[in-house]
């Protein structure tokens, strides 16, 4: 195995020694779709140390054109993403260590993962939880690489605590589009492009060359072959309430986080609680309105015209409508 990296290390900004800086770090990937699993297989491959890998959802027969970890198989076990992602990765290579957490990230249960992270890469579908990120990241001190995706355009950014705009300030200068991969569409060019941006970054950073970090805003349209770069440099404000002079990090507090949730794009709303959930209690109680599907992780069943998957974490997915109040009445019909 001795020549497993040998490619790797020829190439002068890495060699030998950036190589072991490689093997002896930690990143945290936030999110495992499209992104998440491109960066995670680029990650492993590349001999990282640790990998960590959280994600809220399960394995959908629609992700299978651009989330390149998983299979059929994953999909006819409903599994959790972090956890078909860790299964399939360590088939590429065993001697890294893969933690896999199924679970929404939040501003309460993200803190404990970042204790020993020297990267954080962002593969989310949300602004929510990305503020929470970025709050989180300049609470920690933690490098973060912003990156996102559309239809045949994405963007990314380098974001380090201390020294360049946050997220806050980025959109502030660059507002963001209301389009999602779920309402326009995505295509699989866009994410390895996104990918590769975010990966060449991590490289850097992991083998710490800090010198040669992209310093601009990255944005492209590749059907519309447009490739744009911007110096944002200006965008940081002292004021800035994450990376100004007197942070409050106003994204971490209880009142800011979102109980229940329309999925965008998805016809599905997620609705979060902090109860225990007793899974073989439940499945056999549910059993009674329709056939339940169960593994380790989840169950789902169907109701009316409704799909409802609920996690061991305590979250539901109601798949069928838009609407919080009849999400919300659901819930309470279901799980009580």
């Amino acid at each position: 195995m001795k020549d497993r990296y040998s490619r790797q290390e020829l190439y002068k900004p890495i060699g030998v020694s950036g190589q072991k800086k490689i093997q002896s770090k930690h990143v945290l990937i936030i999110g495992c779709g499209a992104l998440g699993t491109m960066n995670a297989e680029s990650l492993v491959r590349a001999g990282i140390g640790r990998l960590s890998i959280v994600d809220r959802d399960y394995v959908e027969i629609s992700n299978l054109q651009r989330q390149q970890l998983f299979t059929e198989e994953d999909c006819l076990k409903q599994l959790p993403k972090a956890i078909a992602a860790k299964e399939h990765l360590l088939n590429i290579n065993s001697s890294v260590t893969i933690n896999a957490y199924v679970m929404d990230g939040t501003s309460s249960n993200l803190p404990p993962l970042m204790e020993d992270v020297d990267l954080v890469i962002d593969a989310t579908d949300n602004f929510d939880i990305r503020f929470v990120i970025n709050d989180l990241i300049h609470q920690y001190t933690i490098p973060w690489i912003f990156g996102s995706c559309v239809g045949s355009t994405g963007m990314s950014y380098t974001i380090v605590p201390q020294e360049t705009p946050c997220l806050q300030c980025l959109l502030d200068a660059t507002p963001a589009s209301g389009a999602t991969c779920d309402s326009v569409g995505v295509i699989s060019p866009a994410v390895q492009m996104v990918v590769a941006l975010q990966q060449a970054e991590a490289l850097k950073i992991l083998v710490e060359d800090d010198e040669s970090l992209r310093t601009k805003l990255v944005t492209f349209d590749l059907w519309n072959n447009m490739f744009h770069t911007m110096d944002i440099k200006r965008a940081k404000k002292n004021t800035c309430p994450t990376c100004g002079e007197n942070p409050i990090y106003p994204k971490l507090t209880y009142e800011s986080q979102t109980k229940m949730e329309v999925l965008c794009g998805r016809n599905t709303v997620q609705v979060r609680s902090k109860r225990e959930v007793h899974m073989e209690e439940l499945a056999r109680r549910l059993s009674e309105i329709g056939t339940v599907h169960q593994n380790d992780f989840l169950l789902s069943v169907d109701y009316h015209s409704f799909r409802v998957v609920i996690f061991k974490d305590g979250r539901v997915l109601i798949h069928g409508t838009n609407s919080i109040e009849q999400a919300r009445n659901i819930y309470y019909q279901l799980v009580g």
